[in-house]
């Protein structure tokens, strides 16, 4: 009754006024820290109620979140969201785009799902904060900015490339907070045909789909609090039940709002966001509808590092150290929704689709850093910009089943469509640069921009730059043989791709395109006994062309500054073989990919010459090894060349960032000596990376070592989860990403030593 007292009184004030009290926000989570204390000196018999509480749950299919079940269906599908692996930290299962959901063993393809249960135990505050977990993602920046960027098998997926359960670009583009998905698929290699074309041209290497938190077959009361090193609050609500006839209503809020400054120096953010989702299940259609909105501000964030005329890579500086500009800034503000729909005609064939909208604003004032020494010596200088997307992004389709003989058909009609409008404005100030040092960085008030500053529209009212449509038909057959051991699937997509780009000044057009590309996939997966499968696939990846950024390097402005490439398309080839005993699950994927190259040619012009090969095998293993111990590790190996540059010098060097070898080992394990409490561990290993094309600028490789617990216990009669984790123990300096946007060596540095808490009450 207490804590239920507390929870009333935490939440009846309205969140958003909670930013005009952060220190009363920080306060709470002390005080939590300092009642955590006392927690995690519970007795052995309160463990013992937990236990006989869990037992008393559903028998019902579910996936275990701490000590409560939740059974979640996030697609509106009949079947809901395939079950959670053995260990809870991934699923058996994923939607593979137009597919559908498939089963692991089933898929012709590499893929991983992680759950709400692994995401919430590794403390991941982001969809970056997750898949740096992931063996075979690494986690990069934006060019000037601080957008998420995901290396998978050498290609930048960024994260206004990521779907929103089966859409592109309904989430924040930037920053996607985790409270807002309750998983993260994976789906490695291109998938034009599955999915269709990226709306700013990555996804060559994988996609990225996210799915909304649902309804469980419980009812859901969860309170968390957290804190972290750099005196950084979190306070986070997550509720849900069912309602009606066989409990046929769903309904499931969750908000949270964290602000503070953050383990590097003088650096702070604060974000706030809300996300309602509805779902019903009637008896021959299923309906589901999203509402979020995410505001995230972020002040003195440290920023990349630009090397220029440089003999050498500049050692990485100490973690905590930040060389930002007291008076720079980065805002973003999302408010999205989503309706979707599935309806029965009859047991064989089912009808869906899907609409979701996205209002997204941006401002930035910023101050990137340029190194031009060894020693640290540079300069900086001011970069400001503001922009509003508005996007519509829908699909329709139709499946179904028949039989021929001994032949069964899994087949699928679908078409999608995404609208997107730009609007934005410029102004660097290249004419002004003071003098700073990466390890002893200067001060600077913030100053006006001077007479040689460069404008491109008003910043206080940005005007069109950009436009961009998507539209696709796809057609894909399932066939299955001898007993569904063998299954081969063919599809193909009709994609057209027109975009427009504007003059930010006079609105005039500055270029264009309208075209259209057939792309084709072939794949086949073999099982021959429960426990084994070998698959294979042909797949391309279409993308429109990539923007030529504003300026290079050495700031100088490209002659196609903003204008898009022609689009492009990527060839895959694939074989891989996968295991799963129930207990234990691996995938070892081999796969090749020849994508075309994008670079600044002599002339400052940014062009497609050439391509990049990347050529390479992935090794996978996750579950639980016996039943107090869980794992999820993995190994990465790529060769990725540029090829036919017309650069003698260049042909054969490794592509710019990515490393050789990268490797995950994430292990937790239940002490049997103290009932409730698991001991988790993270290992990292990313090889020696090149920061240019010419391969003289070599980045050191890096190991980290992340450690943490977790206790469960009973409170009051309550359920209640402590966590806690050291981000880098060995308190290791590195340079943990080298690019994000192709032809930039740009340098990201790795995380300092920090402490991070919470304290999760179910109710």
């Amino acid at each position: 009754m207490q804590l239920s007292r507390l929870y009333s009184a935490l939440f009846r004030p309205n969140l958003l006024n909670m930013s005009r009290h952060p220190l009363s926000l920080k306060s709470l989570c002390s005080s939590c820290l300092s009642t955590s204390v006392i927690i995690l000196g519970a007795s052995q018999a309160a463990w013992a109620q937990t236990e006989l509480s869990a037992h008393a749950q559903s028998d019902t299919p579910s996936v275990v979140l701490d000590a409560i079940v939740v059974t979640s269906s996030a697609d509106a599908s009949a079947d809901g969201l395939p079950d959670a692996y053995a260990g809870g930290q991934v699923a058996t299962g994923s939607r593979v785009g137009i597919l559908g959901n498939q089963d692991i063993m089933d898929t012709p393809f590499s893929t991983t799902s992680y759950t709400n249960e692994y995401i919430a135990n590794q403390q991941a505050q982001s969809v970056g904060d997750l898949l740096k977990k992931d063996p075979t993602v690494r986690v990069a920046r934006g060019f000037g900015n601080f957008q998420e960027a995901y290396f998978m098998r050498g290609f930048v997926t960024t994260s206004d490339d990521t779907m929103f359960n089966g859409l592109y670009g309904i989430l924040p583009r930037q920053y996607i907070a985790t409270e807002l998905f309750e998983r993260v698929e994976v789906q490695r290699g291109a998938s034009a045909m599955l999915n269709g074309a990226a709306p700013s041209g990555g996804n060559s290497g994988g996609t990225i789909n996210l799915l909304p938190k649902r309804a469980s077959n419980d009812p859901l009361r969860q309170l968390t609090l957290g804190y972290g090193q750099g005196n950084q609050g979190k306070v986070a609500v997550d509720v849900s039940d069912r309602f009606g006839t066989d409990d046929a209503f769903g309904v499931r809020f969750n908000a949270a709002y964290q602000d503070g400054d953050s383990a590097i120096d003088d650096e702070s953010s604060t974000l706030g966001l809300a996300a309602l989702g509805l779902d019903y299940k009637g008896d021959q259609y299923r309906l589901s509808a999203d509402l979020g909105w995410q505001d995230n501000k972020l002040k003195e964030t440290r920023t990349n590092v630009t090397l220029d005329s440089v003999s050498g890579v500049p050692k990485a500086p100490d973690g905590s150290k930040n060389w930002a500009q007291p008076w720079t800034y980065s805002n973003e503000e999302d408010v999205f929704g989503t309706i979707r729909g599935e309806y029965d005609f009859n047991d064989n064939v089912t009808a869906y689709g899907a609409y979701g909208v996205r209002s997204g604003d941006e401002a930035n004032s910023l101050a990137n850093l340029t190194v031009t020494d060894t020693d640290g010596t540079g300069s900086t200088y001011r970069f400001d910009n503001t922009r509003e997307d508005k996007v519509q992004s829908a699909e329709l389709g139709l499946r179904g089943q028949w039989q021929t003989g001994d032949v069964a058909h899994d087949w699928v009609l679908a078409a999608d469509r995404y609208d997107q409008e730009e609007k934005g404005a410029f102004a660097y100030d290249f004419g002004n640069q003071p003098a700073t040092n990466l390890y002893r960085p200067t001060d600077y008030a913030e100053a006006p921009f001077t007479s040689t500053a460069i404008f491109g529209g008003d910043l206080d009212d940005p005007k069109l730059s950009a436009e961009t449509q998507l539209q696709s038909f796809a057609l894909a057959d399932t066939i299955s043989l001898f007993d569904d051991k063998l299954k081969t699937t063919l599809g193909v997509r009709h994609q057209n791709i027109k975009t427009t780009s504007y003059d930010y000044n006079t609105q005039a057009k500055t270029a264009d395109y309208d075209k259209s590309e057939w792309t084709p996939s072939v794949a086949l997966v073999y099982q021959p006994n429960m426990d084994w499968s070998v698959y294979g696939n042909y797949i391309e990846s279409l993308a429109k062309g990539a923007t030529a950024p504003l300026i290079d390097n050495a700031g100088n402005t490209l002659t196609n500054a903003g204008q898009n490439l022609d689009p492009y398309v990527s060839k895959q080839t694939e074989v891989g073989v996968k295991y799963d005993n129930g207990s234990i699950g691996s995938s070892l994927a081999i796969f090749h990919t020849d994508a075309p190259r994008a670079y600044i040619n002599d002339t400052n012009t940014f062009v497609a010459a050439g391509e990049n090969r990347h050529q390479g095998a992935e090794l996978t293993v996750f579950g639980s090894p016996s039943e107090n111990m869980r794992l999820n590790a993995g190994v990465s190996y790529l060769s990725a060349k540029q090829k036919d540059t017309g650069d003698v010098t260049l042909d054969g060097n490794r592509v710019i960032g990515l490393p050789t070898l990268q490797s995950n080992v994430n292990l937790e394990y239940d002490l049997a000596a103290v009932e409730g409490l698991t001991l988790t561990g993270d290992i990292i290993h990313t090889g020696t990376r090149y920061a240019d094309a010419a391969n003289t600028l070599k980045v050191d490789d890096y190991t980290t070592l992340d450690l943490g617990a977790r206790y469960r216990t009973v409170l009051a009669g309550q359920d209640v989860t402590l966590k806690g984790v050291i981000t880098n123990v060995t308190g290791k300096n590195y340079w943990q990403s080298v690019g994000g946007l192709p032809g930039y060596g740009y340098l990201n540095a790795g995380e300092p030593t920090a402490l991070k808490v919470s304290a999760t009450f179910d109710f």
